[in-house]
């Protein structure tokens, strides 16, 4: 039997990358706004940006009727040595989303590329020595969330990161552990490397844990990859675009979405925005709501 996704929003839809930044709306207006587009579940975004009391969060998502469906943070575990570090962050994002009830944590790769710059970091791509040892140390990543946190992290292939083609998603879904390694599934970042998200849900209905709902402008996108340019320039540019404006077709998506057999399957709808005037926000995610629940089954 087919179940509908269970819709929500994300910070990075009102333009919120980091945990603070000038150029960003307030935390409060974030909520207020969410609640007036007609979402009840959002995501915790960067971590620092929503407050990381437990109290303080659940008390002020509580007086607006919206419940926490993930916590989201980067992670850097192809680096060498590079453990300490990233449990420290992910660490304190998992303990917060625990305490708030949900039970997914998304996990991001780290930019080869810089998202604010474009200067490049490191090699784009990863050596064949370096795939199985990162895969090992994402799992380590999963199981330490679930024995310590009971969270599942889904995990989210990324442009300007080692995990974004179609070939590099599938060959980090045959390095990692099924049981251990869950997916987000990115539908805008998927089609921006020229992916096929609804082939990924045909092929690995197991995988796919968690899904944020995002379009692509295919012009914009050609002429950024044409001219090498990055990812926080191309959304600059509007590389990612208000639904039903870009690709993929989202009917056919949220089609295949609720013939998964899962318990449940948050779909999390995300327009990279940032930076953007603090009015731009609420209009656009009210119409991809109304958009939304127009092509599929929404919960």
């Amino acid at each position: 039997m087919s179940k509908p996704a269970l819709i929500g929003t994300a910070p990075d839809s009102w333009g919120v990358w980091f945990a603070d930044d000038p150029q960003q709306t307030t935390w409060e207006r974030f909520l207020d706004e969410v609640v007036r587009a007609g979402y009840t579940r959002i995501e915790l975004g960067p971590y620092g940006f929503l407050p990381t009391d437990p109290h303080r969060l659940r008390d002020e998502l509580d007086k607006r009727g919206l419940t926490l469906t993930a916590g989201t943070i980067f992670e850097h575990l192809h680096r060498p040595d590079s453990w300490g570090s990233t449990w420290a962050d992910v660490s304190k994002a998992a303990s917060l989303t625990a305490a708030m009830g949900a039970r997914h944590l998304v996990v991001i790769p780290a930019f080869w590329r810089d998202d604010r710059t474009g200067e490049v970091l490191e090699e784009s791509e990863l050596t064949a020595e370096q795939w199985p040892a990162y895969a090992r140390q994402v799992n380590r990543l999963a199981k330490a969330i679930r024995d310590e946190f009971g969270l599942q992290i889904q995990f989210h292939p990324h442009v300007d990161t080692h995990v974004d083609t179609q070939a590099n998603v599938e060959r980090f879904l045959a390095e990692t552990d099924p049981d251990l390694v869950k997916m987000c599934l990115d539908t805008g970042h998927i089609s921006y490397c020229e992916g096929d998200s609804l082939q990924l849900i045909r092929d690995y209905p197991d995988r796919i844990g968690y899904v944020h709902l995002k379009q692509v402008d295919p012009v914009i996108r050609d002429k950024v990859k044409a001219g090498g340019i990055g990812f926080g320039e191309a959304v600059r540019m509007g590389a990612m675009c208000e639904p039903p404006n870009g690709i993929p077709d989202m009917p056919p998506i949220l089609e295949a979405l609720a013939a998964l057999d899962h318990v449940e399957l948050f779909a999390i709808v995300e327009q990279d925005l940032y930076p953007c005037a603090p009015d731009v926000p609420l209009p656009i995610a009210t119409r991809t709501l109304d958009y939304l629940r127009s092509c599929g089954p929404l919960a």
